[in-house]
Formats: C-alpha cells, structure tokens, sequence
C-alpha cells in the first residue's frame, strides 16, 4: 500500500467520502487480489483510479492496461482520470462517476418472451 495520498486524491477522497455520491459507499486504498486500487464501490463494482503523469508512458501505461484488463475480467469496471482533471475539472469528473454509479452494472438477459418462446 502507498503511502500519502496526492493532492488529487484526497480532493476526490472528500467527495467519495461517507456515501456522499448518490449515497454509494467507497473505499480507498483497497486491495483487489494482487492491486491496490484508488477508489471502489464494491455495490457497484465500479473502480476509480487517479493518475499522476507517470502513468503516460512505458512501461507503467501498460501495466495500467494490463491491470484494468485484469479488474474488468472480474467484472469491475475502471474508470482513469489523470491528477489534473480531479484539480481542475473536479465537477466533469464526478458527473462522469455519477453516470457510471447510475448505470447497470447488472444488467438482465433479455426475455424470451415474444421470441418465439413458449
């Protein structure tokens, strides 16, 4: 586990906080098997990683490929936003987590009914 966070992540950190977006519960810092993960809603299997620009090149944006690969083979789904866009455009950022807490992670198979089933 990291030590401090970063500016960024403790901004983010307070509005994630306590069930303050949409009432969902986040966790910080959480191991998922092998990784360390930013931010989760396991309710909502949704993860919220927050990088520095040392994840824009090789080999560290390929491991972030591999990893998010592997957190989605689980049926979690990432979302990446760089430090400068949660310290700039911090709303644009949580109306993007927003959309992803409202969505299905869920969602049903569709009926046979009207398919030809009977």
């Amino acid at each position: 586990m990291r030590g401090g966070a970063t500016d960024a992540e403790a901004a983010l950190w307070k509005r994630l906080r306590a069930g303050r977006l949409l009432g969902c519960k986040f966790k910080r810092q959480q191991p998922i098997e092998n990784y360390i993960v930013d931010f989760v809603c396991f309710e909502q299997k949704l993860i919220v990683e927050v990088d520095g620009g040392q994840h824009a090149g090789f080999p560290v944006a390929s491991a972030d490929t591999e990893r998010t690969r592997w957190l989605e083979g689980r049926e979690f789904r990432v979302l990446r936003f760089w430090n400068d866009e949660v310290l700039t455009r911090t709303d644009d950022v949580l109306e993007a987590i927003i959309a992803a807490l409202r969505a299905d992670p869920f969602p049903q198979p569709l009926s046979n009914k009207g398919r030809g089933a009977s």
